[in-house]
């Protein structure tokens, strides 16, 4: 059997049991990996409900320009729709928003603009106000808000409510959903609580969004809004889909509780999912902590994941930037010596300063180096690199000849072992392409961008 396109690939995403971290907790919790859509998120199941629901309401004719504010995933979920059914897309987004998404809805064939996250919604620079403008100025162009799109809500009723149900055989009794838009967490609820007034909702909010307070005291307090790094979650408004009177109760969760949350479910569980997973993930437990008492060995718990790791390797899988944001402890963080302990102990590759750079060129071949740190007297004196070592030979016939020291750049900076990666890694990012290592006994070890890398991506 196969697909007429890849739309029909969207659902049926599986749920998976939370073992260990779970494990001191009654009853069963499941996590609803929604990172197995063929655009790696929840939101596909949006994308394509409110394409067609333009299409029927004839906002949207062949041809025609699909305009949305996305932070990311809910452009894929169109860009993907767009493709099958032959529209361009225009989306806005914010600088907060990581690099590899912005990568994946360009790559998808959408054009991308990515406007400031700490405007207010209201302000022209916005990327809500972006997209409004943007589809009063391109002829035959809809923009499809999934704020206060009903057909939001809709594919979630439709879809994932039923997936719910049917996957836990009717033994769901718990929901904890992370909410943005608030489709999710509303089509969700409303599915399940008409086969079940008795399963509860449990939202799960940022702090820095309005909706935890909104929901505790009916208040929307413009002062709860704060800049907040968890990606896809949480708002500065109110947004139509969110449907408050199907929400039994409320947690919310910081950016660091969220991140860390994200790391544990990838090496303690295997899933390796975004950091908005992380938050649902952290707001479940803590809601189940708080409640111990109400729930039983026959409660099953589902947190709805909305997707996977891969767009979030720059973010919450990088210590640097974990590091940068706070959110790592001074023994989580990835320090020199730990970088070149990954590689096989071996002596430092280094050049005398009073030797040919002849003979250094050799040298590096031998061992298949790109960069030599310069010695004399025990000390480091100097550098040779790459590209240095090309513009001597360009340059002067007789460079081969001469002497290292009068050809050498400045010595490569020293760091200790000790040191964190996000001190010096700044300066890797330019032209430095190393640093040496001081190890506790006092030999030296070289740390380039390549095992920098290596490092980060482990």
């Amino acid at each position: 059997m196969w697909h007429d396109d890849i739309l029909g690939t969207i659902g049926g995403t599986p749920l998976v049991r939370v073992n260990r971290l779970a494990a001191h907790l009654p009853g069963t919790v499941l996590a609803k990996l929604e990172f197995f859509n063929p655009g790696g998120s929840v939101k596909d199941r949006i994308g394509i409900s409110m394409l067609e629901d333009a299409e029927e309401r004839g906002a949207l004719a062949p041809g025609g320009t699909i305009i949305e504010g996305t932070s990311g995933n809910t452009g894929v979920g169109l860009a993907l729709a767009a493709i099958a059914r032959g529209y361009r897309c225009i989306f806005t987004t914010t600088d907060k928003q990581s690099p590899e998404k912005i990568a994946i809805l360009r790559a998808l064939g959408a054009e991308v603009i990515v406007c400031p996250t700490a405007v207010a919604a209201e302000d022209p620079r916005s990327y809500y106000q972006v997209a409004r403008r943007l589809a009063e100025e391109t002829p035959n162009s809809v923009y499809l808000n999934q704020y206060d799109n009903p057909a939001n809500t809709v594919a979630h009723v439709q879809t994932t409510g039923p997936e719910l149900w049917e996957g836990t055989e009717g033994r769901i009794t718990h929901l904890s959903v992370g909410s943005g838009t608030g489709g999710t967490i509303s089509g969700s609820a409303a599915y399940l609580k008409e086969r079940n007034p008795d399963v509860r909702i449990i939202g799960v909010d940022p702090y820095g969004s309005v909706y935890w307070k909104y929901f505790h005291t009916g208040e929307f307090d413009e002062d709860e809004i704060q800049p907040y790094v968890t990606e896809g979650v949480g708002e500065d408004i109110l947004a139509g889909n969110m449907n408050f009177d199907l929400v039994d109760d409320y947690v919310r969760v910081t950016d660091r509780e969220s991140m860390l949350m994200t790391r544990r479910l990838a090496q303690e569980e295997g899933m390796f999912l975004g950091g908005s997973c992380g938050m649902a993930m952290a707001g479940a437990l803590q809601w189940m902590e708080a409640n111990r008492a109400a729930i039983d060995d026959d409660a099953v718990l589902v947190v709805i994941m909305p997707d996977g790791g891969y767009r979030s390797l720059g973010k919450v899988y990088n210590d640097v930037w974990m590091q940068e944001h706070g959110f790592l402890e001074a023994d989580e963080v990835l320090t020199a010596g730990a970088v070149v302990g990954r590689r096989s102990k071996r002596s430092l590759v280094s050049a005398p300063a009073d030797m040919t750079l002849d003979d250094a060129i050799a040298s590096m071949r031998e061992h298949a180096i790109s960069q030599l740190p310069v010695m004399e007297g025990g000390e480091v004196v100097g550098s040779l690199i790459e590209q240095d070592i090309l513009r001597f030979l360009m340059g002067d016939p007789d460079a081969r000849g001469r002497l290292v020291r009068d050809l050498m750049g400045p010595p490569f900076p020293v760091v200790d072992a000790s040191s964190p990666v996000h001190e010096f890694a700044p300066g890797l990012r330019g032209e430095q392409p190393a640093v040496l290592v001081r190890r506790e006994d006092g030999t030296f070890a070289i740390l380039t961008r390549s095992d920098l890398i290596a490092a980060l991506g482990a």
